[in-house]
């Protein structure tokens, strides 16, 4: 499977450059390339992204304040000032690249995206997964899920007795969830489809929470479950 990447750099020749050398690279999948932090956050929350090639020095949102908001993602630096070499290395980057970037320099730090894979890009176990709250790392079983909610760049995880926050899209949680239990019933929800007891008129309805509507987009796969549940 491919380390999915994104490149983000403002300067033009740079960023076109990086996604020549992510192109070239067989294990590497280029999902897109962003001028600014800020685009690369919508793609974030669109795309399923593993890895991100950044560059420090940008205007409005550096590269170090992007990467703060996005702890989950394997990031490898690119700069043109070596006085951050020691910065970088403080928020866990995998490594640092400094321009001019040759392809070879390009090849010897993605491979260590490719040596980390099996810790960090695998899939999760097949009854639970783990997530950041805080500085604590939480372990969530797929049984104990009601529903998950996405609230801009974070996930609201509602289980049985308590629910958790944590940075991270629908996108990419959608694809940890086992889709036999789990089903996208809309932009903003996830439901575990065990934990169903009422529907009402395209509304799931859980104890306690505000009804949860099913999306046009995703009537017809609901109305088959539904047929299939409760009235095969």
């Amino acid at each position: 499977m491919k380390i999915r990447c994104i490149v983000i750099d403002d300067e033009p020749f740079a960023l076109k450059q990086m996604e020549g050398y992510v192109n070239k690279t067989p294990f590497l999948e280029l999902v897109g390339s962003c001028a600014n932090a800020f685009e690369a956050m919508e793609l974030l929350n669109e795309k399923d992204i593993d890895a991100a090639f950044v560059d420090i020095n940008m205007p409005e949102m550096t590269g170090m304040e992007f990467v703060k908001t996005h702890p989950d993602l394997a990031i490898i630096f690119t700069t043109a000032y070596s006085e951050y070499a020691v910065e970088s290395y403080k928020v866990s980057a995998i490594d640092y690249l400094l321009k001019p970037i040759g392809y070879e320099d390009f090849l010897r730090a993605a491979k260590k995206l490719e040596e980390r894979k099996p810790e960090t890009l695998t899939e999760e176990a097949n009854d639970h997964f783990f997530i950041k709250v805080d500085s604590k790392t939480v372990r969530v079983n797929f049984e104990e899920i009601l529903f998950i909610e996405s609230q801009s760049e974070y996930v609201k995880i509602i289980l049985d007795n308590k629910s958790l926050l944590t940075l991270m899209s629908l996108k990419k949680l959608e694809t940890i969830l086992p889709t036999s239990n789990f089903m996208r019933v809309h932009r903003s929800y996830i439901v575990n489809l065990q934990k169903i007891n009422t529907i009402e008129r395209f509304r799931i309805l859980f104890d306690g929470y505000s009804p949860i509507p099913v999306s046009d987009q995703y009537k017809d796969q609901f109305k088959t479950f539904v047929n299939n549940r409760f009235f095969s």
